[in-house]
Order: structure tokens, then C-alpha cells, then sequence
């Protein structure tokens, strides 16, 4: 097609922002319109009696792909965001023993594991070293591609009998194989919840996230994934963007192969050359286009997996914490029993149907600004299964289901159990929650689902699906629910894909950067 003048976005959450600034870097007129009233998405943030939450994404990893996204607009990241290295990079609360505080570099992660289990130390760093020459084949040759070329397969010929086991081997025996303290085992699977998977159903390929946090670091912008948020809605106004807030899509409009743009639930049509839908791919495909139009239909979806769904829990708690570090990992004994909760339907030792393995962060540890003086400011995801009957939250309405309650309650009694934390339930000043329903409700989330489709084999890399619709020739998607694939530094890989795809580019790697 001929180089296209306008576009319109749909989403203004990572996704949409960073493939709305990027359209309009290239000189596309570029509106971006979402249902909700401010920009964000699922990295949203709300502020409740002086605390403020985040409520969707709180670790910051890959800063490499946040340094490429912001060097594209001749920005540093240190120009946009303020940093701080999280020291201990987590804190580990497995169930029955000591806390284990988690440092990140090589030498302290091998020490900490070779005073577990002797002779972790040295199996630690090899694989380190797998995972980091995985994660650099994965930058050079599988994340920022659209898969119209075989060129990136024919770069990796030395690399093809591992990466057949990696994507063969799930991660929980790859690394069972190599550790046997059930605590370092944990530690090293659980970036699968990152992915919105089932460790044994996780090619390990993914050890590759063991670098990101181990390695690289943990840091935490100051502001929360808010202030990242605000970061790219700066660079996108700058780059001329028009945000249209409070703007529900109802249909992608088309003629013939050519998408002509969108009509919206009150009647308005607005042109353009090209669409981009950042929304949940399931809720593009089978609510804004008629079955004809559809790429993925309801048959494709049926069979496959959506990934977890989570019960949200933000607390405002009266008095300071110290068990507690910024960001804090339980980890249960009945570690499968865990995910068979989550991915497998109801398990009798899980009547609440929710995990009892939870993230808990303490940004106020970091950040004085998310708690009134002299309070903490604490947010608890709890996994669950993909199922919207499991209920909402109270944040958006008076009352939250019986079910999330009791998943909230569960929770919070389990961090002052676990944790040390005395008297932690009358302490707390501010309880909001979010249930898989809202993900549905204010996102379209497919199944109530909150990060997007779990990376399975079948669900990852080239068989994740396209970034372009096969029925019509100008609708593009971008997103965690599209390629590459969950997590905020693939939703901007993904909007960086869209402008490839766009140029005609079928290189493996990145655009050229600014700086």
C-alpha cells in the first residue's frame, strides 16, 4: 500500500502509545482512542485516602528494551524516568523456613545458591550463561521480527540442537535436573507466572528471564509504572498524537480487503488509512469484526490457553512493615498444587481456587510518595484461574464477590502469617480489589485473563499468530496478546514490530536508534 496519512489506535496502554508516538514519528496522523477515562490500560494506577496504587504491571525488568524504545526519540531513559536498583532485588517467604533475600549479580545469586545446596554455586552460573546467550538470540533473532523471513532461522544454524531442547524440555525439569533444593527450584521457575504460565507446560527457553533479573537487576522507576505510563504518553503528545479518552470502539469498519476505520458505540465513524488494535486480541477479532473478516475465530481461541487470571488486593496498612522488602515472593510446599489451581480447575487442597504461592510489593519501601507519612503502601497479586464467574473487586463498584473476598482475606492473613506481620488485618486502613471480571470488563480481557495468553510452545514466538490481519490488509495488532508477547517491554517490542511490518522491513533486529 501507498504510505498511509492517517491511523487511528485503539488502546492507550503500553502498546498503544508506543505504536501511536512511532506512527507518528514516521508522519502519520495519529489518534488513539480507548473506553476508559486516561491513559494506561492494565498498567493503571488509582489513588485511594493519599495512597496510590499501581495496578497492573511492578517489575521493572529489561531495561534494555526500555533504553532502545526511548533512544528511538533520541531520549535517554534516565531523561524520563528515575531509577533505583531494588537491594535485595526480592525477599522469599517459603512456606515453614526463613526468609531468603534474593540479591541480584552473578556472584551474589551463586553464592546465595551455594549456601542452599553445595555445588549450586558453580550449576547457577552455567546457567546464567544458557540463559543469557538465550535471551541474546531471542533480542537478535525472535522478539523484534514479524517472522515474514526465514533469515532469522538461518542465523542461529549452530544454535539449533539447543534451542530444540529448550523448547522441547519444559522449565520446571530443565531446571529440576540441576537443583535439587525445592527453594531454588522455585526461585528459578517462577518467572513462568511473568508469562501467564504453567511451569510444566514452559519451554525453557524462558530460563532466559533468569538473566533479566538475576543478572541485569531489578530496578523500580520512582512514580511506579505510573510515571512510565506518563513517560510515554509524553513522547506520543510530543511526537502530535491525539488521545481520545472516554471512546468505546464497536466495530472495525471495512471495504473489501481495506480497513476504513472504526465506528464507535455512539454512531461516530472515524476514517483512516490504517487501524491498529492494541485491544485484547480475542475481543478484536471476535467483536469488532463480522466472522468473514476474522484471522483468529472462535475455533482458534477454544483450544487454546488464556493464561492466569488474578485476584488484586491493595492495601493501605496503618504503621511500618520491616518484614517485608520492596518486592516479596510465598512460595507453598504444595508448589503444583499451586498451578493445577490456576490452570487445571478446582484442586481440593485449593478450595478457594487461587493459589497460595503470591507476589506481594511494598513500593512505599522504595517510594515515599505512594503512602501517607508513617503507613505502607502494599500490593498483593494472588494467581487464579481465567474465569470471570470468580467475580470483581470493590475498587470500581461497592461490593466486591463473595469469592474475591475470600481470596483477599485468605491472602492477607497468609502475609501475616508467613511474613511475621502482627495484627497486619486491623492495621489496614484502605482495602481495594480487582477480580478477573473487571480484566473483562474494563479491558475485554478474554476470559478474565490479566497478563494475556500463557506462553506455552504453541503459544510463543511464530506460532503466537501475526501482527497483521490476514483478511484485511491494513489492520494491524500490538500488544501482550499478540507477538512477541506478555510484559511491558514486549508490548513495546510489539508496537515497534507494526512500524517494520509497515516499512516492508524483514530484518531480525531493532530499528536504528536516534541516539
Amino acid at each position: 500500500m501507498t504510505h498511509p496519512e492517517t491511523a487511528i489506535v485503539i488502546g492507550a496502554g503500553v502498546a498503544g502509545m508506543a505504536t501511536a508516538a512511532l506512527l507518528a514519528k514516521e508522519g502519520i496522523e495519529t489518534t488513539v482512542v480507548d473506553k476508559l477515562p486516561t491513559h494506561g490500560g492494565r498498567a493503571g494506577t488509582e489513588s485511594v485516602e493519599g495512597f496510590r496504587f499501581d495496578t497492573g504491571p511492578s517489575w521493572y525488568l529489561m531495561p534494555d528494551a526500555f533504553d532502545h524504545f526511548f533512544a528511538l526519540f533520541g531520549k535517554r531513559t534516565a531523561d524520563v524516568l528515575d531509577l533505583t536498583p531494588l537491594t535485595p532485588a526480592y525477599r522469599l517467604f517459603p512456606e515453614g523456613d526463613a526468609p531468603i533475600d534474593v540479591t541480584s549479580g552473578r556472584d551474589n545469586a551463586a553464592d546465595l545458591f551455594e549456601s542452599i545446596e553445595p555445588g549450586a554455586g558453580a550449576k547457577l552460573r552455567a546457567y546464567l550463561d544458557t540463559a543469557e546467550e538465550t535471551y541474546e538470540l531471542a533480542l537478535e533473532n525472535f522478539l523484534y521480527t514479524t517472522f515474514r523471513s526465514i533469515a532469522p532461522f538461518t542465523q542461529i544454524s549452530g544454535h539449533y540442537s539447543k534451542l530444540a531442547r529448550y523448547l522441547t524440555e519444559p522449565i520446571d525439569r530443565f531446571v529440576a535436573s540441576r537443583f535439587a533444593d525445592v527453594r531454588l527450584r522455585q526461585m528459578l521457575t517462577y518467572p513462568a507466572v511473568f508469562l501467564s504460565s504453567h511451569p510444566a507446560r514452559t519451554p525453557s527457553m524462558y530460563h532466559l528471564m533468569s538473566h533479566t533479573d538475576l543478572t541485569q537487576g531489578v530496578q523500580y522507576p520512582l512514580g511506579g509504572f505510573a510515571a512510565v505510563m506518563d513517560a510515554l504518553y509524553d513522547i506520543a503528545v510530543e511526537q502530535g498524537v491525539r488521545f481520545s479518552f472516554n471512546t468505546e470502539v464497536a466495530a472495525i469498519n471495512y471495504s473489501g480487503r481495506t480497513a476504513t476505520g472504526i465506528t464507535l458505540i455512539d454512531g461516530r465513524t472515524l476514517p483512516a488509512d490504517i487501524v491498529i488494535s492494541c485491544a485484547d486480541l480475542h475481543h478484536t477479532e471476535t467483536r469488532l469484526l463480522p466472522k468473514k473478516k476474522r484471522t483468529y475465530d472462535e475455533s482458534y481461541f477454544a483450544p487454546r490457553d488464556p493464561g492466569l487470571g488474578t485476584v488484586l488486593v491493595m492495601l493501605g496498612v496503618e504503621g511500618k512493615i520491616p518484614q517485608l522488602a520492596h518486592h516479596n515472593l510465598l512460595f507453598s510446599h504444595e508448589w503444583d498444587d499451586d498451578f493445577a489451581a490456576v490452570f487445571d480447575g478446582p484442586v481440593p487442597q485449593r478450595s478457594l481456587g487461587a493459589s497460595r504461592s503470591i507476589y506481594v510489593s511494598k513500593p512505599s519501601a522504595t517510594d515515599p510518595g505512594v503512602a501517607p507519612a508513617g503507613h505502607e503502601n502494599l500490593f498483593v497479586l494472588v494467581p487464579v484461574a481465567a474465569e470471570e464467574a470468580i467475580g470483581h473487586g470493590n475498587m470500581y463498584r461497592e461490593q466486591a464477590s463473595e469469592q474475591v473476598e475470600r481470596i483477599a482475606s485468605a491472602a492477607t492473613q497468609q502475609i501475616a502469617d508467613w511474613c511475621g506481620v502482627e495484627g497486619l488485618e486491623g492495621r489496614i486502613v484502605v482495602k481495594q480489589t480487582l477480580g478477573p471480571a473487571d480484566f473483562a470488563e474494563r479491558y475485554h480481557a478474554w476470559s478474565g485473563g490479566s497478563i494475556g495468553p500463557a506462553h506455552t510452545l504453541r503459544q510463543s514466538a511464530f506460532l503466537r499468530g501475526s501482527n497483521k490481519s490476514r483478511k484485511l490488509d491494513n489492520l494491524y495488532y500490538a500488544g501482550g496478546t499478540t507477538t512477541p508477547g506478555v510484559g511491558v517491554p514486549m508490548c513495546l517490542i510489539s508496537a515497534e514490530n507494526v512500524i517494520k511490518r509497515l516499512r516492508g522491513d524483514t530484518s531480525a533486529g531493532p530499528l536504528p536508534e536516534a541516539l
